[in-house]
């Protein structure tokens, strides 16, 4: 991680490893997810399995795990001729919210996450939620004290293909609001 500029309000360079996600077919331009943020290759080195982006203090300001080493959530733009498996996520974040619980419950994990009050007409019993990038369902929701909570259930795939199996209450993590309860919620702003 390298500063862009000498200022405090520069962005960084970041240096990722790819992992498993296999470059060849990403170009200089093409968006990547980290976390669930959208950010943009401005180096890619298939050889050494890495790409680069530019991340602005703007995206700093708004995310977690962007400025810290350790493992993170990758992901490719999709195409619109790909399978839609989950949600429409488009990597935009929009808080930041901290794990209040991750507990294991059978073979499936409880996770129960806390944010600002001001997402609570966006979320919904049964409607989905993205965290760190991933598609989720929200099993409930309710309101304690000035945030609204919800807890989500998930199964040991997602566990051991994520960086769920990294995270901890107290942990912050992305959140990305459903993108039709958003475009939804600016047609219709006195709808409750």
């Amino acid at each position: 991680m390298q500063p862009l500029a000498q200022s405090e309000y520069a962005g960084v360079r970041l240096v990722v490893d790819a992992g498993r996600l296999d470059l060849s077919d990403v170009g200089l331009g093409d968006s990547i997810a980290i976390n669930g943020a959208c950010m943009t290759a401005v180096d890619v080195d298939v050889a050494n399995h890495a790409f680069a982006v530019d991340v602005s203090n703007e995206s700093l300001s708004k995310t977690t795990g962007l400025n810290a080493l350790g493992p993170v959530n990758l992901e490719k733009a999709m195409r619109l001729s790909d399978r839609l498996g989950g949600h429409l996520v488009s990597g935009h974040v929009d808080d930041v919210a901290r794990i209040v619980s991750f507990q294991p419950v059978g073979e499936s994990h409880e996770l129960v996450v806390a944010t600002s009050l001001k997402w609570q007409r966006f979320l919904a019993d049964k409607g989905s939620i993205t965290l760190h990038g991933v598609s989720l369902t929200v099993n409930r929701k309710w309101v304690a004290g000035d945030e609204v909570c919800v807890t989500i259930n998930l199964i040991p795939h997602t566990i051991a293909h994520t960086v769920f199996q990294h995270l901890k209450a107290g942990d912050l993590i992305n959140l990305e609001i459903d993108l039709l309860a958003r475009y939804i919620a600016q047609l219709m702003p006195n709808a409750e």
